[in-house]
């Protein structure tokens, strides 16, 4: 189990960079770290692997500490793995000899076939033979993940794994990762900005903002459940609208158009999304997106209706 007590970090004592962080995450469970940008994700990441000493506050694998460079000459926890947003490959070496950087060469055989599985994992098996140097940053970003698993660490740190990775990869690519961990039971934390890698993936969520920690619990409730609209604009469109001196929050498929309602609006513009269309319209000078089946007249008159929050 890995223990995050209450640890503080700043690079300059004027600047916080992480306060009063506390989660637990146990062997083979999924956490997702979510935030804007300079939020403090990626140097949470870096606390937990080791690279940096926590300013207050403790660190435990189980019941071994996490310590930083004062106590380790060369920083990092040997049984974890860190993949960060610059790759550190070797990039004048095939893709199969970068995985197996870090396997015996004793045992070539079982080095082999442990190669082969994770190209099988990162969908690379055509890509072998490549020298890294000649691969996209996205097939770079996925070798870079195989690598780290090649050793079967007992935690993955994976720092916006997806970020270069097309669309069309990054679905199938997700569900063989995911499905290998849990297979495996190896422990990950991913830092990202896509709501769909908490969605889909991960047992617990948790999202950060000036630095602190503003949510801690399953995707499912985080979603359904947002404490304010930055945590709910992580994941889509949020409606922030005033009614009745209440502020409520709605993302667009909780919005309906109904042939009566108290709520009236008028249509502003549609946008074309392939199986629906998105509804910009005004509400008591307030603006409300929501989703409908087919497009709307701009300057029509129409009703709404929002869901009940679960």
């Amino acid at each position: 189990m890995l223990k995050v007590n209450h640890i503080s970090f700043s690079y300059d004592e004027e600047k916080p960079v992480l306060k009063d962080i506390n989660f637990q995450l146990k062997a083979g469970e999924n956490l997702c770290v979510m935030g804007e940008s300079g939020s403090g994700k990626s140097t949470l990441l870096q606390l937990i692997y080791g690279i940096f000493d926590v300013d207050k506050g403790s660190l435990f694998w189980n019941d071994i500490p996490i310590l930083g460079p004062k106590e380790h000459l060369i920083p990092g926890m040997e049984f974890f793995k860190y993949v960060a947003q610059d790759f550190n490959l070797m990039p004048f070496t095939s893709v199969e000899e970068n995985i197996q950087k870090y396997l015996s060469r004793f045992y070539p055989e079982k080095s082999q076939k442990r190669t082969a599985e994770l190209l099988e994992v990162i969908e690379m098996r055509a890509f072998a033979k490549t020298k890294v140097k000649n691969l996209s940053g996205g097939q770079q970003q996925r070798v870079a993940i195989a690598r780290a698993l090649a050793k079967e660490p007992e935690l993955l740190l994976l720092d916006e794994p997806f970020s270069q990775i097309d669309n069309f990869k990054k679905n199938s690519l997700r569900r063989n990762l995911f499905g290998y961990l849990k297979e495996k039971k190896i422990a990950c934390i991913i830092a990202t900005h896509d709501g769909n890698d908490a969605l889909s993936f991960a047992d617990k969520l948790i999202v950060i903002k000036n630095n602190q920690l503003i949510a801690n619990d399953t995707p499912k409730a985080v979603y359904k459940n947002p404490k304010e609209k930055y945590v709910a604009a992580l994941f889509d469109d949020v409606n922030e609208i005033i009614i009745n001196n209440k502020i409520i929050l709605r993302y667009p498929h909780q919005i309906h158009m109904v042939e009566k309602s108290v709520l009236k609006a008028t249509v502003l513009s549609s946008y074309f999304k392939g199986h629906y269309w998105l509804i910009k319209a005004e509400y008591e000078s307030q603006i409300v997106f929501f989703n409908h089946p087919f497009d709307l007249t701009v300057g029509q008159q129409i009703n709404l209706k929002l869901e009940h929050s679960s």
